[in-house]
Formats: structure tokens, sequence, C-alpha cells
């Protein structure tokens, strides 16, 4: 019987050491993220501007063709994508919205990996930029933690520099950040430049525990500062300006033409003084710069010990219009200001250099990123997995991108079609076929009213109460706290 024993005792041990010594450790994530970035990038069909670096990222894994903002606004949609819950949940619907003291329960997406044993440092613009929006808490290590445009123009403020390019000639509230110029300096001289170099400093260490490296980019948001040389490779005559065909908005419901005139006092100035062009081309060199940092960031990244076992994700947080159905900026429910870049990189899961058309809003990225590292799926998400899609792009999916855009507002987003319904009156619809449209310029909502029914079941059932805006609190930078006034 002893004998037995231990036969019995020394199987089991040898099968644990067997299977202990097969098992992989938990793969790090490296989360990267820019900001306002459209589809003008080149692995999204767009020749306006080279991106060889997003372009090379995206043929390591997949990239998702028709991927959107949660919300087209950043903060709204930064904290859709790292709590996974959508804006119409949990009323977090703008720019003047803290989510920490609506929601000191919520476990954001970071914080969550940290309470699962990873050590999870963070740099740049990951949260929405301004003080209140990145509870130290949720990190292990942050740094550089820049505030406001630091993060682009904190090249002047370290110089004794004023910020002046188009605004000697062109007249605007001095708040305004709608700048832009080209400066003289190297890649790695701006704010992103030193969140860059940070995280290629996290990549040469050693690691006991597996990470959480999240790197946000502020660019090409405003302003549009980038170095010379990316203007220099983008001749003036020959940036294009989109089309904005004349009467394009008569086709569309109140509340989608308040929207495209939110920022039009803007673009008016701007086309006063024929500079919409230069606008162009400014945003063109800060994606142009983006991309290059991400470069020196892979580069980093491949020279590493972590290069075979780290899930990566690229991201943007909304798009960008510049004079798309009279309307700059983003704050839309339209293509433009929700088509995003989107690319995973899976070890083992992804294919190299596949593609997916299946529609897909970040929310999905805390349920997707949970199940590719093994943890437990919380409860309460709005976010889908989407690692059935990491592995069979071409499964079929019937979930569509949901966007939300303030109280009410809502856009439905399929493999072909798009659909909004907007709040401020209920019959305001919109209804567009991408395939035949994409240019979003025939509403075919009148013509065509059933055709909206399959997607209007998409919709929220109802939309959480906006909740208070930051005025409503006293704000503590040094303790991380709100009091109520």
């Amino acid at each position: 019987m002893k004998t037995l024993t231990t036969a019995l005792l020394l199987h089991f041990s040898l099968f644990f050491i067997h299977n202990f010594a097969e098992a992989k450790p938990q793969p790090n994530v490296l989360f990267i993220s820019v900001d306002d970035m459209n589809d003008w990038v080149g692995c999204l069909g767009s020749d306006r501007v080279p991106t060889p670096n997003i372009d090379s990222l995206a043929q390591r894994g997949l990239l998702f063709t028709n991927a959107h903002a949660p919300s087209p606004k950043c903060a709204p949609s930064r904290a859709a994508i790292l709590t996974g819950k959508r804006a119409s949940t949990t009323g977090l619907y703008s720019n003047s919205h803290w989510w920490r003291p609506a929601y000191p329960e919520i476990v954001t997406l970071p914080h969550y990996f940290k309470n699962n044993g990873y050590y999870v440092a963070g740099g740049g613009k990951v949260h929405h930029h301004t003080d209140g929006f990145n509870p130290p808490d949720q990190w292990d290590e942050y740094s550089p933690l820049i505030r406001d445009q630091d993060l682009v123009v904190g090249y002047f403020k370290n110089r004794g520099e004023d910020r002046r390019y188009f605004t000697e000639a062109m007249p605007r509230h001095p708040n305004n950040s709608l700048d832009w110029g080209a400066m003289e300096v190297d890649d790695l001289e701006m704010g992103d430049g030193e969140t860059v170099r940070w995280a290629t400093d996290f990549l040469s260490r050693e690691h006991e525990k597996p990470f959480f490296l999240a790197v946000g980019l502020f660019q090409p948001h405003l302003p549009f500062y980038a170095p010379k040389k990316y203007f220099d490779q983008l001749p003036l005559d020959q940036v294009e300006v989109p089309i904005n065909l004349p009467g394009d908005l008569d086709d569309i419901p109140p509340g989608g033409q308040k929207m495209a005139a939110s920022r039009r006092e803007d673009l008016r100035m701007i086309e006063e003084y024929d500079n919409l062009q230069h606008t162009v081309q400014s945003y063109l060199a800060s994606i142009a710069h983006a991309d290059t940092l991400v470069g020196i960031l892979m580069g980093a990244f491949d020279n590493s010990v972590y290069r075979d076992n780290t899930v990566i994700v690229f991201w943007s947080d909304h798009g960008y219009a510049f004079g798309e159905k009279d309307h700059l900026a983003k704050d839309t429910l339209w293509e433009r200001s929700t088509h995003v870049p989107f690319i995973v990189v899976a070890p083992g899961v992804t294919t190299p250099k596949s593609r997916s058309s299946r529609p897909v809003d970040l929310t999905c990225l805390y349920p997707t990123l949970t199940q590719l590292c093994g943890l437990p799926l919380p409860r309460g998400l709005d976010g889908v997995d989407i690692t059935p899609l990491l592995r069979d792009p071409n499964l079929y999916w019937d979930k569509p991108a949901i966007i939300d855009f303030l109280h009410g507002n809502t856009a439905i987003r399929t493999e072909d079609w798009r659909y909004i319904r907007y709040d401020e009156d209920r019959a305001g619809e919109e209804l567009y076929n991408l395939s035949e449209d994409p240019n979003e310029w025939r509403n075919l909502i009148q013509e065509s009213p059933d055709s909206a029914s399959p997607f209007r079941r998409w919709l929220p059932s109802s939309y959480a109460k906006e909740v208070p805006t930051k005025g409503a609190y006293i704000f503590d930078l040094e303790t991380y706290t709100w009091k109520a006034k």
C-alpha cells in the first residue's frame, strides 16, 4: 500500500510540474492611445499623410476597419473606455464631468489590473488630461504626470517663449486652443516625446510582475504643433481640404444641426482668413509626429525582453472633422467624428496582417483585455468581449458599435449602416447606407423610415441623468479628494 501511495504521489507531482512548466506566464499589456486622431492613416486607406509606423503596427496583428469611439468627446469617451460603461449608463456626458466623485466605487481598467497582481504604470494622456480625471491610486507608477496643455506646449513654457502663430493674424478668445505651427525641435523635445522617453526606459527595465503599461500621446490634439520637418514633408499646395457639400445639412434634424454648429464660429474664422488648408496641414503634421513617436516606442519594445509575451492595443479616443457637414472638430455623431484606428496584437490569438470589418466600439477594451490576460470578467460592464473576433476576424457578428453623445443622442453603426437618433425632438433621426454613401450626404430616413427599425432596438432603454459638473465640487489636488459645495 505504501508503495502504491508513493507511486501515485510521484505521478501527480510529475503531472503538476509538467503542466506548470508548460503554463505560460500572464501576458503584459502595452496600451497605446492617441488623441483626436481620425481615420486619416494609411492602414485605413488614407493617403493624406504617411503613417508607416502605425501601418507596421497594424501588420503585426488585427486591424479593425470599422472601429468607433464610444463618444465623440475626450472625457466621456475615455471614461467609457476605461470604465467599460457607456455615457448613457453613467451620465458622464461631457468634459465637465469628473467620474470619481460621481462613482467612487468604479474600478477602472488600470485599477482592475493593479488589483489583480499587475504592475500598472502610465504616462501622458490616458484619462482626460485636466486635473481631477486621473486619481493616482489607479497606478503603481505614473510619469511624467503632466497636466493640461503642458503635454504639447511645455516646450514654450520651458523657454519663456510666447505661443503665437496664426493668432497674430486671426482674432480669437485667449483660452481657445485652436492654434498651430511648425517648431524647430526634435521628435522627443515636446511633451509626447517626454512620455515616450519615459516609456522606453520602462521597457528597458526588468519587472518582477506582469505589467500594464499605458502610453498616452496628446497628439494630434489641438494645438496642432509639430516639428518643422513634418510640415516640410506636406507642401501646402498638396494638402487637400475635405468637401463641404452645399446644402448638406438640409435633410438633417435640429439635433444634428445643433451639433454641427458647435464650433462653427472657429470654422468661419478660419475660412475668412483662408486658413483651412493650413489647419489641415498642421493636423496632418501632428499625425506624422505621433506616428514617429509610435515607431520609437515600438523600436524600444522590439529590443526588450517583453516582445513575445505582450498584448498591444492602439486606439484613438475619437475622430475629427475639418469642414465636412459644415463642422469643425468632433462633437457630432457622424462618421468623421467617431471612426478611429484600432489595432490589437495578441500573441497566439491574433494573426499578423489580419483585418476585420465587423463594427466595434472601444468599450470592448476593458472586457477583452481581462480575457486575454486570464483575469475574471468584471460584472456590470457594457463593453463586449471581442476575443472571438480576434481569433476569427470574419466571424458572424450581429452586434453594432454604439456611440453616445450628450444626453439622449446615440448613433448605431453596423457593417454598412449608420443610424442616429436625437433627443431634442424624438422624431429627429438620420439613416445612411455607408456602402453607397460614405460621405453621409443622403439621409434616407424620410425615404425609408421602416429601414431604421432593426437599429432602433440597440438604442439605450434609458439615459442616466447627467452627473454634477465640476462646479459642484471643491477639488483638492494634493489629496485628490472632492468636497461638494
